[in-house]
């Protein structure tokens, strides 16, 4: 059986055995934002036992494939990933939650006034997702396809696409760090939808649409959880080496 090291960090144990996100989702552990956090240390916060978890762990990865593609793609690559994957996600599941959360808030609102709040925190994690995807697609994915590409950042005027460029001698550190930010804003608020649903837990009385209505919730955490990981630990750290290298 895989035995896991209890010093390894949250996010290289996701990055190794991706099924494992789930398991540490389940325990509270956060590998995205917090996964620069030994296994260790994660547990004592949470007031777990290490060796015990780090047991269950392993029984998890008996039968895990190992690394997915993603985990070895160089920035370009990565980036493209994320767009086709976590991007495109998100702007076909935004506007269908968006609808799902009118339609149970309006049909049970009255009788769930929980509702109400989870409507309108999801509604404020609509509102900063979006700008946020499109300051990735427009900004700050085009400059790491040019930094991959052997380019400096340089020049003030969008480029033939349309995004923006760095100021001649600006460091893409800037925009990482921005983004480090929102991400860090999305994971509180995925923390409190979590909390104002006991975990995405529908009530007994709750209709087809109040059960896919949750369900679309815990899909959204884990998918943008998985999509954190993979820019906070794998590609911002790649690309500001690559540029310190340049």
């Amino acid at each position: 059986m895989t035995v896991i090291d209890t010093e390894r960090t949250l996010a290289t144990l996701v990055t190794d055995h991706p099924s494992l996100a789930r398991d540490l989702e389940r325990l509270g552990l956060d590998y995205c934002c917090g996964g620069d956090r030994s296994l260790a240390d994660a547990c004592r916060e949470r007031g777990l036992d290490p060796a015990a978890v780090a047991d269950d762990l392993a029984a998890a990865v008996a039968a895990d494939p190992g690394p997915e593609e993603w985990a070895t793609m160089g920035p370009a690559a990565l980036v493209d990933h994320i767009e086709r994957t976590h991007h495109a996600y998100l702007w076909d599941e935004l506007p269908r939650i968006q609808a799902l959360a009118d339609k149970v808030t309006g049909v049970h609102g009255d009788r769930h006034p929980e509702l109400k709040d989870v409507r309108a925190r999801f509604g404020e994690l609509r509102a900063d997702l979006e700008p946020h995807l499109r300051r990735e697609e427009l900004v700050l994915f085009p400059l790491i396809r040019r930094l991959a590409a052997g380019e400096r950042s340089g020049g003030t005027a969008p480029d033939a696409a349309g995004a923006a460029t760095l100021p001649c001698g600006g460091s893409v550190r800037n925009p990482i760090s921005v983004m480090l930010a929102d991400h860090d804003r999305t994971g509180q608020l995925l923390d409190d939808l979590r909390g104002l649903t006991g975990g995405y837990a529908p009530p007994t009385d709750g209709c087809a649409s109040y059960r896919a209505y949750y369900r679309a919730l815990a899909e959204l955490e884990t998918d943008t959880h998985l999509h954190v990981h993979k820019e906070n630990n794998l590609l911002f750290p790649a690309v500001l080496e690559l540029e310190s290298a340049g």
